[in-house]
This record gives C-alpha cells, structure tokens and sequence, in this order.
C-alpha cells in the first residue's frame, strides 16, 4: 500500500504523520499499511478538485451518465474481489457483502438516469407579472468534500459520489481509516473509464486528514456520515465558512411490534433489525416495543432465535453474523455489557464477548429495560436489543418518540390502517412496515432531531449537490 491516494488524477504516496493498520476483524490480525495523507496533500486533492471544475461542469448529463453507468459496470466486474474485502475487512458475512455491492451498482445506475432526465441548462418559470420573462437553471454546487464511515464502506461513497458526480460537481473523498482499501477501487474505476483528472480525488487518513478537508476553505459542500460527536466538530468547521452540509448521524430506533402480529414473522424483523452488520447500523432498531398482548409469546421465542444465530469468521464459516469491525468498537460494546450489569438488567440472551480469536459478541436481548437505562437512549452501535411492553397505540408512538434522534423505525402489525397511522406519527426519516431493512435507491435516506441534516438517495441526494439559480429579464 504504497501509493494509496488518488490526486488529480495520479496515485501517490501518503506524506502523513499517521501510519494506518488494516484490521481482519474475524482474527483481530493486520494485514495492511499506509501512510496518512498531509495536510498539504488535502490542500492538492482540494486544488486539484478546483481546477478540474470549470471543465467538468460544462459536460452534458449524458457524458456524466455515460461515466455513472461505467462505474457501475466496473463494480460489477470487480464483484468478487470486492466482496471478499468487504468480508475481510469488515467482517461481514457473504450474503451482506453481496447486498453491499449491488446497491452501490444500482446507486450509480439510478443516478445515470437522473443525470440524462436533468434539463440541459434552462428552464422557464411563467411569472404573474407581464413585463418579465424567467428561467431556472440547476448548477452544481461546486467541489465537495465526501467523508464516509466504516460500517458500510463502498456503499456510502456511492450514496454521496454518484449524485456529486451527476450533478457536476468535482469531490475529494475521505474513506474511514478502518476501511480504507475497497474505496480505492472508485480510484481505478475513474483511471480506466478517463474521468477527467481531479474530478474525483481520494485522500485516506485519521482525524487529522478528516479535520484538514472538513474546515478546508476551498469546498464549496461538505456531506458528512458517522457519529454525532465528530459531526458536531464537522458542523462547526462548516459554520466557519457559512457553507452547505449534509450530515447522517446516529439513531436510536424503535421497532413497535402490536399483538396481532404472528409471532415466527415478528421474530424475522426484529432480529434483522437489529443483528444486521453486527449491529453497526446508524439504523438498527435497536429499541424493541412489544405489546403486552404478545410479549409473552414473543420475547422467548426472540431468545431462542437469538441463541440459535451463527456467530464466526464469514471467510471459513457459515454464519448469520460476523465479528465487530475495529477492537474500539469491541471494546465499547463489552463497556456496554458492563454497564447493563451494573444497572441489573434482565439479560434473556448474550450480554458477553465471545471467548474466541478475533472481535466478536453475542447477539443480545435485554428485558424490561427502564428509560432511564443508558442502554435505553444511547446509541450503542453492536447487537444489542433492550426491550420494553407497551399497552395502547398511543404509549407505544410516545416511547418511540421520547429520543434525541429520529432516523428510522419499524412497524409490525396486521391491522395496516393502524401501521400506517401509527407511521404518519413517528418522528423519524424512514419507516418500514411489516418488513426487513429494504433500503431502495429511489427514496430518501436521512432524519430528524440529532439523526442529522439534509437527504440522500432519490432525487433529493441529487439535488443536495446542486444550487439553483434564476435569471430574471425586464422585456421592455
């Protein structure tokens, strides 16, 4: 990993302070290094962005959608390698890593579309008032900096690029230092298909290269995805230069389970909900609101399946769930278990790292658990379910509401009039009814309260990277 960062069109060496270990999660072992970018090469990935702008904006949609769709077949070709270091890297099983890599080719498919249905330049607005005549035009935003988590690499980043490059923007994108080897592919991509050089610029490393492109004054956007506590720090750095931010943070979801439901079905949802990636979902419906008229069914058949999930390495193993990806992870779950003991929570399942090579816990069901637990509020980011009865429709919406954030949620029930109510009512960016995590490329994704600012996907996340502008003409 010599040259691991793509600038203005070349890859280079790393000229950081900080040496970045790659982890195999599944055995808790490296088995690749590479330097940090600097400060200084933040400062030529962001130049070269600047200087590849002019040009790039004045394609057309359809050479922009030519090179989206390009992208998408060169992942597609890179399927298998991409898939084994999604499962090395991050530990996930096959079938997720998978899932991973299709959605990132339907992002940059979907997001061909949109660039050809873009109007070339102008449209005209009709005005009330004679005299006047006036045109809209959709203009890239400008050059954006990209800066994208560890728990859904390759995903994430086409979340972002794909609508950026659509737009015509120019990016300087900044991987996790976890996971910083899968996105070096969207570099090799954009050298075989000719993008343009410093169109797309890769710069990888820790909170000091993150903090360099996040208060970097030669961005005119910045989209940020992770924690609350660094997009706190982002936002503020974006404060400084009054410029526009997207940022997708944490959650604490509900998934509310009403007693008409059947139960193996229940079951379904809730564990996927929640096991998922780990568990390291901003997503995961972590907070399960049963209704008293089926928890006593339900919890012990949650319990049985909980214990039944297998748990290894995804690269020699069958398994429903791989290990945490980073040991600072592992060892903020295994805090959390601490805490719950003391606290004195019922625990019905796991609560314990697994005694085994590598970063791995039990998938967890706590019961019973107070609102005033922190297990309850905050988020955790593992595989840990707390559990809570509710009786009415309206204790169940209030509970579900009582949290500082508000991305998703869940609803289960067979009375859908009621889901659908019960939908409208939540305060979150997402609801699933009767249904697993399906995330589709043609809604939105984003929240409410402290899940953050701004949409992705759809056509909001393309219109999240670009400005409008009128031009207005006296006729007299």
């Amino acid at each position: 990993m010599t040259t691991p960062h793509y600038i203005d069109g070349r890859w280079v060496e790393g000229q950081g302070n900080d040496c970045i270990t790659v982890h195999e999660p599944a055995l808790g072992l490296p088995f690749a290094e590479l330097m940090s970018a600097s400060t200084a090469q933040v400062d030529q990935a962001v130049a070269a962005a600047r200087r590849a702008l002019p040009a790039w904006k004045q394609t057309s949609a359809g050479e922009r959608a030519a090179l989206l769709r390009g992208f998408a077949e060169q992942l597609g070709a890179r399927r298998e390698d991409l898939i084994a270091l999604q499962m090395r890297n991050n530990g996930k099983p096959r079938h997720e890593a998978e899932i991973d890599l299709d959605d990132a080719v339907a992002t940059f498919t979907y997001y061909a579309d949109l660039a050809e249905q873009l109007p070339e330049k102008n449209r005209d607005v009709p005005l009330a008032v004679p005299g006047f005549s006036a045109r809209t035009r959709l203009e890239p935003v400008g050059v954006v900096g990209l800066i994208v988590p560890w728990n859904f690499p390759l995903v994430t980043s086409a979340w972002k690029l794909a609508p950026a490059l659509a737009a015509g923007c120019t990016v300087v994108l900044k991987p996790s230092e976890v996971t910083p080897l899968i996105e070096q592919a969207y570099g090799q991509i954009a050298e075989q298909l000719g993008l343009p050089a410093g169109v797309l610029n890769i710069v990888n490393g820790k909170a000091e290269t993150g903090a360099a492109l996040s208060g970097h004054s030669g961005l005119d956007k910045l989209s940020f995805t992770g924690s609350n506590g660094v997009g706190s720090q982002v936002m503020r750095a974006s404060a400084v230069q009054c410029r526009p931010l997207t940022l997708e943070l944490g959650g604490k979801s509900a998934i509310v389970v009403f007693d008409d439901c059947d139960v193996d079905q229940a079951v379904e949802w809730i564990v996927a909900g929640f096991t998922w990636n780990a568990g390291q979902m901003c997503s995961a419906t972590s907070r399960l609101l049963v209704q008293d008229g089926i928890a006593d069914a339900l919890l012990p058949r949650l319990q049985e399946a909980l214990e039944k999930l297998r748990v290894g390495n995804p690269l020699t193993e069958e398994v429903d769930m791989g290990p945490l990806t980073s040991q600072a992870q592992w060892l903020k779950v295994a805090g959390y278990f601490a805490t719950a003991r003391d606290e004195g929570l019922q625990c019905l399942a796991g609560g314990k790292a697994l005694d085994r090579e590598g970063w791995f816990v039990s998938p967890t069901l706590y019961v019973d658990v107070p609102q005033s637990s922190r297990l309850w509020s905050e988020e955790i980011f593992g595989p840990v379910l707390c559990a809570r009865r509710f009786s009415t429709e309206q204790q169940a919406i209030a509970q579900a509401n009582d949290s500082r954030f508000g991305l998703v949620a869940t609803v289960c029930s067979a009375d859908l009039q009621r889901a659908e109510r019960v939908a409208d009512a939540l305060e979150v960016g997402h609801v699933w009814i009767n249904s697993v995590q399906a995330v589709f490329v043609e809604t939105s994704w984003g929240g409410t309260k402290g899940s953050g600012i701004g949409r992705e996907l759809g056509p909001w996340g393309l219109s999240a990277y670009q400005s409008v502008k009128h031009v207005t003409r006296c006729l007299g």
